[in-house]
C-alpha cells in the first residue's frame, strides 16, 4: 500500500521552507504536504507534525521554527551549533531549528555575508562556516534528514519509509589547456620558445620540437584516455575554455579548425559543456558568446557549465548562468579544500536569495578537485587516498553523486602529476560497501 504524505502545519508556506523541506524529505521519498490552515489540520488522523509556535488544544509533535525561513533577502544572524536530538545543528539566535539548518546551508547562506575573499575574488574553504564548525568533509544535510526522519518515526506508530538516491561517481575535466605545445601558433609560441630559452630550459626545448615533428606525444593530450572512461560506463563531463586569450584564460583559439575538430570528437563520447572564461564573470555578453562558440562547435544545445578557477558571485554568477540559458552548474566546491561546500552531494536547485526563490538551475557539487589536495592542501598519492576515500565513504553511505574534479593535464602523468593519475583510479574503482 501507498504510504500517504507526511502533513506539517505551518504558518506561511514559502519558498524557504519547500526548499528545506524538499531536501530532507521529498528526496528521500517522504511525501509531505504543507497546510497553514488550523482547524483542518486538527481533522487529520494520519501522521503530522506542527512547525509553528501557534498553541493547539492537542499536543502535537512540534518543532519550534527559527525565523529565518520567513524572512527575506539576506539578514545578519547569529548562529550556533548545538546539539538537538543527539545531533549537531543550528541555533539561530538561541533557537534550534533542523530544519532551518538545511536551508542555511544548502543555500550558502553564509556566503552572502562573507567578507574573506582570495586574490581571485574567491571565498576560501578555511573561511567558510562549514569548515570551522568541522562540517566540511560531512554530507551535512544528509545526516540531518536522517535525523529528521528517525525523529518523526520515534513518535508515530506508523513509520515512515524513506531512501536515499542511487550512489554514482561522475568523473569531470577542466579543459583550460588542451594542449603543451600542439596547435600554438604566432606570437603565443614564439614567447613561449623565448621563455624557454631564457630559463635555459633544454628539455622543455626538447620536448617541443619531438612533440612538433609528431615524435612524442604532447603530455596534455591525455583525450583517448577520457574516451575509454566513459566507455568502462562513467557520466564523464568535460567543460572546454573557449575565451579570449587574457591573464587568465590562455587556451588555444576556439577558432583553430583542428581544435574544434578534437571538441567534436569528444562529443561524440562524453558530454562537453561550457568553461566559462575568467573574464565572462564580468559580463553576461561575453558569457553569451562563449556559449554560442561552443554550440557552434558541438551542432547541439549546451545546458552544463563550471566556472573557471571556480569564481562564485552569489549575487551575480548563478543569476547570469540562467540568463543564459544553462540548466546545470558543477562549480560549487572550493579550491582550497575538499569536501562538501552546500553540506550535500546530490544535484539540489539553486536557491535564488534575491528573488527569495527556488530556480531552475541545478547544481551539482563536487566532493575534490584533485589541485586542492597537491596545490593547496600539500598531500602525497597516498594521503589524498585515504582523504578521497573518507568522502567516498560518505557519499556512499547517504546516496548521490560523487562528482570528482581534474585536467586533462593532471592525468598524464607528467611533471609534477607523475604519479597521480592513480587517485583518479582509485575513485573510478570504489566500492561501495553500503547495503
Amino acid at each position: 500500500m501507498e504510504q500517504g504524505p507526511l502533513f506539517i502545519f505551518c504558518d506561511q508556506v514559502n519558498q524557504r521552507l519547500i526548499f528545506a523541506l524538499d531536501l530532507l524529505l521529498k528526496d528521500k521519498n517522504v511525501k509531505y504536504q504543507l497546510i497553514n490552515d488550523p482547524i483542518r489540520f486538527d481533522s487529520i488522523e494520519t501522521p503530522k507534525f506542527v512547525y509553528s509556535d501557534r498553541p493547539f488544544k492537542n499536543k502535537y509533535l512540534t518543532i519550534s521554527p527559527a525565523d529565518l525561513l520567513f524572512e527575506s533577502g539576506v539578514q545578519p544572524v547569529r548562529t550556533d551549533k548545538v546539539l538537538w536530538e543527539e545531533i549537531e545543528i543550528i541555533a539561530f539566535k538561541n533557537k534550534p531549528d533542523i530544519i532551518a539548518s538545511a536551508f542555511y546551508v544548502a543555500s550558502m547562506y553564509h556566503e552572502y555575508s562573507s567578507k574573506k575573499i582570495d586574490h581571485h575574488e574567491r571565498i576560501c574553504g578555511k573561511d567558510s562556516f562549514l569548515d570551522k564548525n568541522d562540517w566540511m568533509h560531512q554530507c551535512v544535510v544528509d545526516r540531518w534528514s536522517e535525523k529528521l526522519i528517525s525523529f518523526l518515526n520515534d513518535h508515530f506508530s506508523s513509520a515512515i519509509a524513506s531512501s536515499n538516491s542511487a550512489f554514482k561517481i561522475i568523473p569531470t575535466f577542466d579543459i583550460d589547456n588542451t594542449y603543451a605545445y600542439k596547435l600554438k601558433t604566432g606570437v603565443r609560441k614564439h614567447l613561449s620558445v623565448l621563455k624557454d630559452l631564457m630559463k635555459f630550459d633544454l628539455a622543455r626545448i626538447r620536448e617541443r620540437e619531438a612533440v612538433l615533428k609528431g615524435t612524442v606525444k604532447d603530455p596534455y593530450d591525455t583525450f583517448e584516455y577520457i574516451k575509454q572512461i566513459a566507455k568502462r560506463g562513467f557520466d564523464v563531463k568535460l567543460f572546454w575554455l573557449l575565451g579570449d586569450l587574457s591573464d587568465f584564460d590562455r587556451n588555444i583559439s576556439w577558432q583553430n579548425p583542428y581544435h574544434q575538430r578534437l571538441i567534436q570528437q569528444m562529443n561524440q563520447t562524453v558530454t562537453v559543456g561550457l568553461h566559462p572564461s575568467y573574464k565572462s564573470n564580468k559580463t553576461l555578453g561575453v558569457l553569451n558568446n562563449e556559449k554560442k562558440r561552443l554550440e557552434k562547435i558541438t551542432g547541439r544545445p549546451v545546458s552544463e557549465t563550471r566556472q573557471h578557477f571556480l569564481k562564485i558571485e552569489h549575487r551575480k554568477t548563478f543569476d547570469a548562468l540562467v540568463a543564459a540559458g544553462f540548466t546545470d552548474d558543477y562549480s560549487v566546491g572550493f579550491a582550497d579544500v575538499v569536501g562538501f561546500r552546500a553540506g550535500l552531494s546530490r544535484p539540489f536547485p539553486w536557491f535564488n536569495l534575491n528573488s527569495n526563490r527556488i530556480s531552475e538551475l541545478t547544481l551539482h557539487p563536487f566532493a575534490y578537485m584533485e589541485g586542492s589536495l597537491q596545490d593547496y592542501l600539500h598531500m602525497s598519492i597516498d594521503d589524498s587516498k585515504k582523504e578521497v576515500g573518507k568522502l567516498l565513504d560518505e557519499v556512499s553511505q547517504y546516496g548521490g553523486e560523487f562528482v570528482c574534479l581534474w585536467h586533462n593535464e593532471t592525468i598524464g602523468d607528467y611533471g609534477k602529476w607523475k604519479g597521480w593519475s592513480d587517485l583518479l583510479e582509485f575513485t573510478l574503482t570504489y566500492k561501495s560497501e553500503v547495503k
